[in-house]
């Protein structure tokens, strides 16, 4: 017993005063965040009032809530970090973003055009919309992280922050939906 305290006493003790070895990821004080907000809402407020519409203030906030970084800066705050590049933040960013979509849709199907307003998801069942998000964001995810593995092994590598990136995920985000109208979930 003596034996063993005497080896962890000669091991290197962490120390309070210390800096942690992986900082959480901060982006800004929530003063930041709040002003962020309040900019959004003055911007895309003027852009309503010139329209008279509410579609601006709708995609404002589809655009304030749905951005990745204020996702994870959000979560870092109440102590949940995301790990970079693996399939659970692509699922919880890529959720939030297609919910988001689905949510701007419904609620601008009011004011859509004739001809369009049949494609748009219905406005009421949320828990489906939401399910439906969740489901297309577990897609993308796995469709990103196979991306991730197989790309480099065929000698291309793109960025996810490049164009080609962002093409395949409109071409995604277009093609999906499509997909769930041509099936026949509208």
């Amino acid at each position: 017993m003596l034996e063993h305290m005497a080896r962890t006493r000669s091991l290197p003790q962490r120390r309070a005063d210390r800096a942690p070895a992986t900082p959480v990821p901060s982006n800004g004080s929530a003063q930041d965040l709040i002003g962020d907000a309040i900019g959004h809402a003055i911007l895309f407020g003027i852009i309503a009032l010139l329209f008279q519409s509410r579609i601006p203030l709708y995609l404002g906030a589809f655009i304030f809530l749905t951005d990745g970084g204020r996702i994870e800066s959000a979560l870092a705050r109440i102590g949940i970090r995301l790990e970079p590049a693996t399939i659970g933040e692509d699922i919880v960013k890529r959720s939030a973003f297609w919910f988001g979509w689905f949510a701007f849709l419904a609620a601008v199907k009011g004011s859509a055009a004739a001809w369009l307003a049949p494609w748009l998801p219905p406005g009421e069942p949320w828990s489906f919309l939401a399910c439906i998000a969740l489901l297309l964001a577990v897609v993308e995810a796995l469709t990103a992280l196979a991306m991730r593995r197989a790309l480099p092994h065929l000698g291309v590598e793109i960025s996810p922050n490049g164009v080609a990136w962002t093409t395949i995920q409109l071409a995604m985000a277009i093609g999906a939906p499509a997909l769930l109208v041509l099936l026949g979930f509208h």
